[in-house]
C-alpha cells in the first residue's frame, strides 16, 4: 500500500535526524536531544515541497539560534539517493525541502504496481461495519432522498472497504408495524371502491392516497376477482399487505439495480417480531432496570439514559437539565411494540448477534432527534451504542430546472420517484452529482446541468479527460508509440510545473481515501477527481506529447496513462462508468 506523500514526510524526519546526529558526533550539536519538530507541505511551492520546523523546535535544547542550527543541519545533510534533490533555509530557519526525480518516479512505479487496487490504506485493520443505506419504507416508490442515500451509502461502503474495512451492505426493509397496516388498510379500501363502487365504501382520511395503491388495488382484484370481499378483514388486510410487498419490494430492488446499487442482504423487520428477538430485546432492558410500567404501556427510562449518556461526553449538569429529554414507549398498551423498540432490536442484531464493530446508518436529518435516544438504549443494553452506532445524516436535496425548484412529477404530481429521475438523467450523472457535496450540506441538483455535454458539468468534465487520453493513447499506438514500463521512464524529464503538480495530485489519494473513511464522506473522492482532471487539462494543454522526442513522448505518455488509471479507478469507487469515447 503506497503512499508517497507520507513516505517523503517520513524521509524529511529521518534526514534531519541522521544530520543532527552526525553533526553532534562532530561536537557541532550537543548530543543527546529530543526535538519533535513539525513537517508540513507549504501552500507556495516556491518554498519546498515540505518544511520541517526542526531548527526552532531545538533551538532551546540545542542552545543555538534556530537559523545556526539550520545551516549545521543542511551541511550535515545526505540527500544522494533520497526523494530530495535540495533543502533550503527560509524565514526564522525552517528547513524547505525539494522533491527530486526519484520521488516523481516512484509514485508512477507504485499505481503501476498496485493497479485498481491504488488508493489503498489499512485504516480498518480488517474491522467487521455494516452500511445500512435507504432502507425506504416497501409503501411506496423510492424518491430523490432515498437516491441522495444510495449513493452516499454504497460510495461510503466502497470507500470503507478500499480503507481497509470488512464491509456490509443491508438494507433495512420496515415489513412490520403501523406502516404496514396502513398500506394494507389503504389497498383494502381501494380493492372494496372497486368490488363495491367508490360511492359505496369510503376511503381512510390517513390512508395513503397515491395512484401506486390504486394500481395495486387493481391488480390483486385482476388476479383474484371480488371473492375476496366477503372474507374477514384481518385476513383479507393481511393477504393485501403481503401482496403489496410482493410487488413493491422487487421494484425496489430492481430500481436500485438500475441505479448500480446491489445489497448483501436485504433485512426483514418482521423476522425480528416473529423469531422473539423484539420482545426479547425489551425484556433484557427490563432486567437492567431501564423500563417501567404507565397507563397499561411499558416505557423505556430515555430520559435517565440520555442524561447518563450526555454527561459521559462532558456535558455538566446544567447543561442536561436544560434539555427536554422524553421517555418512550416500547410496548403499547395492546401488547403491540412500536417502532423503536424494533429498532433496538434491530441494532442489538447488528451489533451482538451478528457481530459487527460499527453500525453505520445512512439517515434522512429529520431523523436527527432519533441518534441520541438509540445509541443510549444501546448503552443501556451495554452494547456502546454512543461509539459503535454512527449515525451519517444527510440533508435535503433541491431538484432545479430552468433555475426553478421542482418538487413534483410531472406524470405523476406526486414527489419524484428515483425511477422518473433516471429516465431524466443518466446513472453516472445521478451518482456523480449526489455524491458531489458532504452529507452533512443540502444539495441543488441542477437537472439542466446535469445532462449538458460541456466543462460545466463534473460528471462530464471528469469523463472527458479519461477519454482524451483513450484517445490519445489509441492515436499513438496507432503510430508506433506504446505506453511504456514505469520503471522505463526517466523521471528526470518531468521538469515542467504543470508535470510536477499532475503527479503530486496522483499521489494524494491513499490520503483522500484515509480522510474519507475517516469523516464518513466519500465525496472528497469527487473533489479529488475534479481536481485531477483539472490538472490533466492542464499539463496537456502546456506539455505537447506528439511529436516530441521519443524519450519526452513516451514519459508524458505514461503520465497520462497513469492519470487514465486512477479516474477509472476512482469513478468505479463511487459507482461511476469511465468511458473511453465521449
Amino acid at each position: 500500500m503506497s503512499n508517497m506523500i507520507q513516505a517523503a514526510r517520513e524521509q524529511v524526519a529521518q534526514l534531519t535526524q541522521a544530520a543532527y546526529e552526525k553533526a553532534a558526533a562532530a561536537g557541532l550539536l550537543p548530543a543527546g536531544a529530543e526535538v519533535k519538530a513539525t513537517i508540513e507541505i507549504p501552500k507556495d511551492p516556491t518554498h519546498g515541497d515540505y518544511a520541517s520546523s526542526f531548527a526552532m523546535a531545538g533551538a532551546k535544547a540545542l542552545h543555538k539560534a534556530p537559523r545556526q542550527i539550520a545551516q549545521t543541519i543542511v551541511d550535515n545533510l545526505e540527500l544522494a539517493g533520497t526523494f530530495f534533490d535540495k533543502v533550503e533555509i527560509a524565514g526564522p530557519g525552517f528547513l524547505n525541502f525539494t522533491l527530486g526525480s526519484k520521488w516523481y518516479g516512484e509514485v508512477l512505479t507504485d499505481i503501476q504496481a498496485e493497479g485498481n487496487t491504488y488508493g489503498a490504506v489499512d485504516e480498518g485493520h480488517g474491522e467487521k461495519v455494516m452500511v445500512e443505506f435507504v432502507s425506504a419504507n416497501p409503501t411506496g416508490p423510492m424518491h430523490i432522498g432515498n437516491a441522495r442515500g444510495g449513493v452516499l451509502g454504497d460510495a461510503l461502503a466502497s470507500v470503507l472497504e478500499r480503507a481497509g474495512y470488512d464491509v456490509w451492505r443491508e438494507f433495512y426493509v420496515n415489513d412490520a408495524g403501523n406502516q404496514i397496516h396502513k398500506f394494507a388498510m389503504s389497498i383494502d379500501a381501494r380493492y372494496l371502491q372497486i368490488v363495491l363502487g367508490e360511492e359505496n365504501h369510503s376511503f381512510p382520511e390517513d390512508g395513503y392516497h397515491g395512484d401506486d395503491i390504486k394500481e395495486l388495488a387493481q391488480a390483486f382484484y385482476d388476479q383474484h376477482g371480488p371473492s375476496w370481499k366477503d372474507k374477514p378483514e384481518e385476513e383479507r388486510q393481511a393477504a393485501m399487505a403481503q401482496y403489496g410487498l410482493s410487488v413493491n419490494i422487487p421494484k425496489m430492488k430492481a430500481d436500485l439495480r438500475r441505479y448500480q446499487i446491489e445489497y448483501n442482504e436485504w433485512f426483514l423487520e418482521s423476522t425480528l417480531h416473529e423469531s422473539g428477538y423484539v420482545a426479547e430485546t425489551v425484556g433484557m432492558l427490563a432486567d437492567k432496570g431501564w423500563t417501567y410500567e404507565k397507563d397499561g404501556a411499558l416505557w423505556l427510562k430515555t430520559t435517565d439514559l440520555l442524561k447518563q449518556k450526555f454527561m459521559n461526553e462532558g456535558k455538566t449538569q446544567e447543561q442536561v437539565d436544560k434539555l427536554d429529554l422524553k421517555d418512550d414507549v416500547l410496548r403499547r398498551a395492546n401488547g403491540f411494540y412500536t417502532y423503536f423498540a424494533a429498532d433496538i432490536a434491530y441494532h442489538r442484531n447488528k451489533l451482538e448477534k451478528r457481530g459487527f464493530s460499527k453500525a453505520i446508518n445512512i439517515w434522512g436529518a429529520d431523523h436527527h432527534g432519533h441518534v441520541a435516544r438509540l445509541q443510549a438504549a444501546l448503552d443501556g443494553l451495554g452494547l456502546d451504542g454512543s461509539h459503535r452506532l454512527v449515525v451519517v445524516l444527510m440533508q435535503l436535496v433541491n431538484l432545479l430546472q430552468d433555475g426553478q425548484p421542482v418538487r413534483m412529477s410531472k406524470r405523476s404530481g406526486k414527489a419524484i420517484a428515483l425511477r422518473d429521475l433516471l429516465d431524466e438523467v443518466s446513472v453516472d450523472a445521478a451518482r456523480f452529482f449526489f455524491n458531489s457535496r458532504s452529507s452533512t450540506s443540502a444539495l441543488d441538483f441542477d437537472l439542466d446541468l446535469a445532462v449538458r455535454q460541456d466543462s460545466d458539468n463534473p460528471v462530464y468534465y471528469v469523463q472527458y479527460a479519461h477519454a482524451r487520453i483513450c484517445s490519445l493513447v489509441s492515436r499513438l499506438t496507432e503510430e508506433g508509440a506504446q505506453v511504456p514500463d514505469a520503471a522505463a521512464v526517466d523521471a528526470s524529464l518531468f521538469t515542467t510545473a504543470e508535470e510536477k503538480a499532475l503527479i503530486k495530485t496522483l499521489s494524494q489519494l491513499p490520503e483522500v481515501i484515509r480522510i474519507s473513511a475517516r469523516d464518513y464522506d466519500p465525496s472528497h473522492v469527487n473533489r479529488y477527481l475534479i481536481t485531477l482532471a483539472g490538472d490533466f487539462h492542464r499539463f496537456y494543454n502546456a506539455c505537447r506529447i506528439k511529436g516530441e522526442e521519443p524519450h519526452v513522448l513516451s514519459a508524458r505518455l505514461k503520465l497520462a496513462d497513469t492519470v487514465r488509471a486512477v479516474i477509472a479507478n476512482c469513478l468505479a469507487l463511487i459507482g461511476v462508468t469511465a468511458p473511453e469515447k465521449m
